[in-house]
């Protein structure tokens, strides 16, 4: 009988906390679309013929978004690899050939962010899942979020270690270019 009186007692106290606390707040999380004219991603890394950029072309965006909660932010990038254009057109060719990112087998590289984490004012830190020839690596970086509550934008950037994407690790490229590739990334986008 004490048993059964401690249980009903301790599932009435639970039921009486959950009750003070109240139903959870939720964000007011809506779709956002990219504004690719206002945006960009790029890329840089160290060769023998100095630091090289590159720009990728074409790319799309799945954002959800709340302007009065951007820890809820949900972004998903899915670039097209081929769509590089290097600053030097001699090296497009190569950077998205075999021996690099290999475009044919792996033509889509891909951003998720799992975590937007506020600093200070507009100052965040994101982590992410980047996706690059099969292989997932999670990548944490600064980014600034300015939003007016109809239109934000999100500046940020990276480094990556090529090799552990396996990205030029067979033949002279490995020799040739830096392991650390640099990505900075910044999207325009507007409440749909």
């Amino acid at each position: 009988m004490i048993r059964r009186r401690s249980l009903s007692a301790l599932v009435l106290l639970a039921a009486a906390v959950a009750a003070l606390d109240g139903p959870p707040v939720l964000a007011q999380v809506s779709r956002w679309v990219a504004v690719p004219a206002q945006s960009s991603i790029t890329m840089r890394v160290a060769s023998p013929l100095g630091l090289r950029r590159g720009r990728f072309e074409r790319w799309n965006a799945d954002v959800r978004f709340d302007p009065e909660a951007p820890e809820t932010a949900r972004v998903a990038v899915t670039v097209e690899a081929a769509s590089l254009r290097m600053d030097n057109a001699a090296l497009t060719r190569p950077a998205i050939g075999p021996g690099l990112l290999d475009t044919e087998r792996f033509p889509d590289i891909r951003f998720q962010l799992t975590s937007l984490r506020r600093l200070d004012g507009e100052r965040f830190t994101a982590e992410a899942d980047v996706t690059m020839k099969g292989v997932t690596r999670p990548v944490s970086f600064p980014v600034t979020l300015r939003s007016d509550g109809r239109t934000a934008q999100m500046t940020g950037g990276f480094s990556l270690d090529r090799a552990a994407y396996g990205i030029g690790t067979q033949g002279t490229w490995n020799r040739l270019i830096g392991r650390q590739v640099r990505v900075d990334v910044s999207l325009a986008t507007r409440s749909a």
